[in-house]
């Protein structure tokens, strides 16, 4: 049976908005930023984005992949909230390995450091909350992107995007509704993972701002 194209359609949507790929696209913006403001070499920036996407991406798909050939997870998208647990844990090791990356390999700005601690307690949260009740990884995803960009607005007494945000706000709404249609999740639990990834991201900065 052919699949539908509004079938398709979210799927692409949740492969190019996958929660994996958000810590890349926020390195590339910072990047994009910081790369006009701090005057070092392109390897630079290119090997924080490289380690990013490996740490973050690579390294915790390929046990997806793994478990996914073992015949210990359903699907790739992993729609069984129980088969979750691992994944979450293996890919919170690895983003305690990317803040250590920013911090101590590449001297990153502390901001990008705060933001990656807001987004490794935002998986954490999801770990937890995901044993009682299936919150959406895909809007935690694009949340803790909107949280991470306040933040380093806030942490360099910029004003914020709008513009950026709006087309972020945008792709978020596009993500709920896909993930709604595909039976993926509810209303609450997209709702739920889109402010559960924006406050918890946000939320290491705004402490470290207010010390």
């Amino acid at each position: 049976m052919k699949k539908r194209l509004p079938d398709i359609l979210c799927k692409i949507t949740g492969a190019i908005l996958h929660p994996l790929l958000m810590p890349t696209y926020g390195i590339l913006l910072f990047c994009a930023v910081l790369g006009q403001a701090m005057p070092l070499p392109t390897a630079y920036w290119l090997i924080a984005v490289l380690g990013t996407f490996t740490l973050t991406a690579v390294i915790p798909m390929s046990l997806i992949i793994i478990r996914l050939f073992a015949g210990t997870i359903s699907d790739i998208e992993i729609r069984n909230a129980s088969e979750r647990t691992p994944i979450y844990i293996y890919s919170i090791v690895c983003y305690i390995f990317w803040g250590y990356f920013l911090l101590k390999i590449l001297h990153a700005p502390i901001v990008l450091f705060l933001i990656a601690t807001g987004a490794t307690m935002s998986l954490i949260g999801v770990t937890a909350i995901n044993r009682r009740w299936k919150i959406s990884a895909h809007l935690t995803g694009i949340g803790g992107l909107i949280g991470g960009i306040c933040a380093y607005c806030l942490n360099q007494y910029l004003a914020l995007p709008l513009g950026l945000i709006a087309v972020l706000l945008s792709l978020a709404l596009i993500l709920m509704y896909s993930r709604i249609y595909m039976k993926a999740h509810t209303p609450h639990q997209v709702v739920a993972g889109l402010l559960w990834g924006l406050t918890m991201t946000s939320l290491p900065t705004l402490i470290y701002n207010l010390i």
